[in-house]
């Protein structure tokens, strides 16, 4: 039997199971997913779990139950891609006919002394709820940090202020201001909100070293005291990928063809934020690579030429708390209710699979 192996439950990667099953498979052909997890963990709503708004369960997505896709779990700790063999930690090699690596992304520490030590992460399941724990063990009137003013910074920094209204707040970034990704009106909305919710914003902020209670700034002699410290300052693909000797972009991601395949091993397919893309990592970047993963392997077994056209993406969308948010559609800025409202529908919609 022919296994068609998958690499990461994530978005990308349960997206390619999906649509595989949604059509035929060749009669001696059999999806294999693995994953350390026996549920997806909806990635892009840890900001409420690590709050303690949203609970662990709610942002579970059961895997797919079909007669030919087989689960397996386990971590896996290298991909021999000549032998095309699958090396997972306690277990026996899996050998595949085709391969996609969706395994995502992990922080980039950007070489500052302390920073993976003394920080929390939200990056795992696993990850969040340790943090989880850690912010809200801190007594009341603590300070937290929030290194990167990016999505991922301010949404954490906004649940988080709804979740404990005791606690003190910081949003640290290297820039001068939050989202700097983003228009200056989207900037200016969420920072508004951050001075109206009593959430500080230092910018021009240059870490050099993290240890445990205090940031250190190099443009700053006295230590930033900090209780419990959130590191959202930038990802990198995972260490099995950081360790393939193969070309990679200027951010460490497997350079892809067209059908998103290694160039040199046409039968692995790289999805998600292992990929270079030509936009930033996103569940919808993911998705849209799965989608046409599915569609590339489905035109080889039919004994046709794939041909895809351009991964289209809608949007982003950011949420401030509960009832407020913000976004972009293109070029148009979104700000208030409607876009936290829209977001709800995208998470609503994500756990159905319904893209």
């Amino acid at each position: 039997m022919k296994r068609f192996v998958i690499l990461g439950g994530g978005y990308g990667g349960l997206t390619v199971a999906h649509k595989l099953l949604e059509g035929e498979l060749p009669d001696d052909t059999v999806v294999v997913l693995i994953d350390r997890m026996p549920y997806q963990g909806l990635k892009t709503e840890y900001y409420a779990l690590v709050a303690g708004t949203s609970s662990d369960v709610e942002l579970r997505v059961a895997f797919p139950s079909d007669p030919r896709l087989i689960i397996m779990y386990g971590e896996v700790t290298d991909v021999d891609l000549d032998a095309k063999q699958i090396q997972m930690a306690g277990q026996d090699p899996l050998d595949y006919e085709w391969l996609v690596v969706a395994l995502g992304c992990t922080d980039k520490y950007h070489g500052i002394d302390g920073a993976e030590l003394y920080s929390n992460s939200i990056q795992t399941f696993s990850a969040t709820r340790k943090t989880y724990l850690a912010l809200n063990d801190v007594k009341p009137y603590g300070q937290i940090n929030i290194v990167g003013g990016g999505l991922s910074g301010v949404e954490v920094a906004s649940e988080l202020r709804e979740s404990r209204p005791d606690l003190n707040i910081r949003i640290i970034d290297r820039g001068p201001s939050i989202l700097s990704a983003f228009p200056g009106k989207l900037q200016e909305f969420v920072s508004s909100w951050f001075i109206e919710h009593e959430v500080e914003m230092r910018g021009h902020v240059s870490l050099h070293k993290l240890e445990e209670g205090a940031l250190y700034d190099l443009n700053n002699t006295s230590p930033i005291l900090s209780d419990v410290t959130v590191w959202t300052a930038g990802i990198q693909p995972v260490a099995l990928v950081q360790r393939m000797n193969l070309p990679k972009d200027n951010q460490g991601r497997l350079i892809i063809n067209e059908l998103h395949q290694l160039p040199d091993y046409n039968e692995v397919f790289i999805v998600g934020d292992c990929a270079s893309l030509p936009f930033s990592p996103s569940a919808q970047a993911a998705e849209g690579q799965g989608a046409q993963v599915a569609e590339v392997m489905q035109a080889i077994w039919a004994g046709k030429t794939p041909k895809l056209g351009k991964i289209k993406l809608k949007g982003v969308l950011g949420s401030l708390g509960k009832k407020s948010g913000f976004g972009l559609m293109g070029k148009t800025p979104m700000m208030g209710r409607i876009p936290r409202v829209m977001k709800s529908g995208v998470l609503w919609m994500s756990k159905r699979h319904f893209g």
